[in-house]
């Protein structure tokens, strides 16, 4: 079963509607250890939710992994890595990170215990969390 994770964007510099309009991207920009750690487990089919930071602070869109993890073909950097999502569709409404940490079923969501973090997992029971709380 393919792996679910969270990757956040500053949606001023790339927002889930670039990603809608664009088709696909290369998810890059990540240099945080753990952030790294995590982009190195996700795997081609795996399901992402894209969440804006900012002033939005809200999961808005879904995506898909098209490729494992490769070199960052940016960057000089052996240890940074990116992978290629495709845009899966809008969330029917923006789930609020208010609305999240409001959630006893989410208080382990890596969101909200480590907010600056910008690639997360996500388990298959907070992601049918999410899916539910955007389609509320």
């Amino acid at each position: 079963m393919a792996n679910k994770w969270l990757f956040k964007s500053d949606p001023e510099h790339y927002s889930y509607q670039d990603l809608a309009r664009d088709k696909k991207t290369v998810w890059d920009g990540i240099s945080n250890n753990l952030a790294l750690k995590h982009l190195r487990n996700v795997r081609r089919g795996d399901q992402v939710m894209i969440y804006h930071s900012g002033s939005e602070r809200a999961v808005v869109g879904l995506a898909e992994v098209l490729s494992d993890p490769y070199p960052d073909p940016k960057k000089k950097e052996a240890r940074l890595v990116v992978v290629d999502i495709a845009a899966r569709g809008k969330v029917p409404r923006p789930v609020s990170l208010d609305e999240i940490k409001k959630q006893a079923g989410l208080k382990d969501l890596a969101l909200v215990r480590l907010p600056r973090l910008s690639v997360m997992p996500v388990s298959e029971k907070q992601w049918k969390t999410l899916l539910a709380l955007a389609k509320a």
